[in-house]
């Protein structure tokens, strides 16, 4: 298994956890345990978001990068890891009580 897999599977396994995705540059889902639709759709919006939150924090600090990105609403709390190449996208339940 590779080192990749064994992160994804990690983080899967945590309480809460809905799905992974992991989003090219161009804002296409590489990989995802979700349903094809909802990968799409939530690669397109947090990629753009992403780059605004990311340009957001360049104007206000030239010299500053976006290094983790956290949205909660009342039903998801959404986590981005953004890298050059890539973005990590986590989809949680915050209020799940199972694993």
């Amino acid at each position: 298994m590779s080192e990749v897999e064994e992160t994804l599977k990690r983080i899967s396994s945590h309480k809460g956890v809905v799905g992974t995705i992991i989003v090219n540059s161009e804002g296409i889902p590489i990989r995802s345990n979700l349903e094809n639709h909802l990968s799409v759709q939530y690669a397109a919006l947090i990629t753009q978001l992403a780059q605004k939150a990311r340009s957001v924090v360049r104007d206000l600090d030239p010299q500053n990068d976006l290094t983790f990105l956290r949205i909660r609403s009342k039903k998801h709390e959404i986590m981005v890891a953004p890298d050059k190449e890539y973005l990590l996208i986590v989809v949680q339940n915050p209020n799940s009580t199972e694993q």
